[in-house]
């Protein structure tokens, strides 16, 4: 509280200003002062707005990051498994777009708790903390006013007395100014005669005494707006008060959600995340060089199983005209998404699967002539060919396949929707087709079942 006692004032003046020297530090000061305190309602409920919506695009931003992971993994994941690298390191490289998913499905849980939790929390405060009202702005808002207004009503009656005798009585010293100078040019002028200059000194005089009178009245109202400013104050300051704790409460929940979104954000807290790159550093240190080495010493290099040339009787059947593959049975099968494997769904590492189905000779040599199979003799590829595994062949052209097709027969391919082969000779008037795998295994397939790239 402030009090002031201005009875031994020697101006009016300097008691006027004593007095706003003092109320300037206070929102108090000035009738209309505590406008920007109300604000603070309004200005809390727009803050809880932009709050959501610096949440709402944070979640946008987690869900694109998750999105371009999964895109990202999904098509590695069908490069890699397609590709040349095989055993464990294969495993170790696809472990790399395991990560990627789980990461993914990691900053969606982000999005979700951004968006469920945290915006739902501050939507349900700010409903609870600010209610609108009918014709416009909020409850909390108008009763702040209300109550500054009132406190401030007995006071700025006063202070509009005040205002009014300042003007009176400065209006009065000017008077007093003006006469007094008349007064004195009079005396040094001929032309103004001993009446005049007696009614000039009684203007002087009158006026004088106007401004004692006016002085008087000036510091009493002064005086009295002093009186009343304590009581002014104490209720100035209890409005103010209940305004600071509707404050208190906005902020405290503000640092409340903040920190719920710093949990939601920070994947370090997470379990699941740390255990993300165990996982991932475990795979990758399980990579055997090897182990790797030996798989592919049996299926492409010498310790291979051989199919050395024999000694053959003639077989007069073998020597007659080949006999033309049947149509193949029925209509291909009603596309499905059962029919493609969904990225990291083969368990086992994909190229030893992949290459044990081609890999039974391993020989630099041009094969027996009496062998069936590709252009190159024999059903698998030599040596040389194996080392270009996933790389497509300069000739022919490049299909899709359409369905699964699980070949019947030694001289058919096998193969899974969405995989691309070579087509190498057109349809046949039993509808078969050749190709060449990206393995580059060769063979016949049904040609309704393939579409060109």
């Amino acid at each position: 509280m402030h009090t002031h006692s201005h009875h031994s004032c020697s101006s009016a003046s300097n008691a006027y200003t004593a007095l706003l020297s003092c109320l300037l530090c206070s929102i108090c000061s000035q009738v209309g002062n505590y406008k920007r305190a109300v604000k603070r309602f309004d200005d809390g409920h727009r803050l809880c707005n932009d709050l959501m919506g610096c949440l709402q695009e944070r979640a946008k931003i987690e869900k694109a990051y998750g999105d371009q992971l999964t895109g990202w993994s999904k098509r590695w994941r069908q490069l890699i498994e397609k590709g040349p690298q095989y055993g464990s390191v294969e495993r170790a490289w696809l472990a790399v777009m395991t990560e990627a998913d789980k990461v993914s499905e990691l900053h969606q849980e982000v999005k979700n708790g951004l968006v469920n939790e945290d915006v739902e929390k501050v939507k349900n405060w700010q409903k609870e903390a600010y209610h609108k009202q009918m014709i416009g702005g909020f409850k909390e808002a108008k009763e702040a006013d209300e109550g500054f207004k009132k406190a401030q009503k007995p006071w700025a009656k006063k202070l509009k007395e005040m205002e009014a005798a300042k003007k009176t009585y400065h209006l009065a010293c000017k008077e007093e100014k003006m006469a007094a100078t008349r007064e004195a040019n009079g005396k040094t002028e001929a032309s103004v005669t001993q009446d005049q200059q007696k009614k000039l000194h009684e203007k002087t005089d009158k006026c004088k005494h106007d401004t004692q009178k006016a002085k008087e009245k000036y510091e009493k109202s002064l005086d009295e707006l002093s009186k009343c400013t304590p009581q002014y104050m104490e209720s100035m300051e209890t409005v103010f008060d209940q305004c600071q704790q509707h404050e208190v409460k906005r902020l405290t929940f503000l640092k409340e959600a903040l920190l719920d979104i710093k949990r939601h954000l920070n994947l370090t807290e997470n379990q699941s995340y740390a255990t993300v790159y165990r996982e991932l550093e475990r795979t990758i240190l399980g990579a055997n060089t090897q182990e790797d080495l030996k798989w592919f010493s049996n299926n492409h290099g010498p310790e291979m199983h051989m199919n050395w040339p024999a000694f053959e009787e003639y077989n007069p059947d073998a020597a007659s005209a080949p006999i033309k593959k049947k149509k193949p049975d029925g209509a291909p099968p009603t596309p499905s998404t059962d029919h493609v494997a969904p990225p990291g769904d083969r368990s086992s590492v994909s190229s030893y699967e992949k290459n044990q189905a081609y890999s039974t000779e391993w020989s630099d040599d041009e094969q027996p002539a009496g062998n069936s199979g590709n252009e190159n003799g024999g059903n698998g590829n030599s040596f040389e060919d194996d080392s270009s595994v996933g790389k497509p062949q300069a000739t022919g052209v490049r299909v899709r396949a359409l369905y699964d097709y699980e070949g019947q027969e030694q001289d058919e391919l096998t193969f899974k929707a969405g995989d691309e082969l070579t087509k190498t000779e057109d349809e046949d008037d039993q509808g078969w087709c050749r190709g060449r795998l990206d393995t580059g295994k060769e063979g016949l397939y049904p040609a309704n079942y393939v579409e060109p790239i």
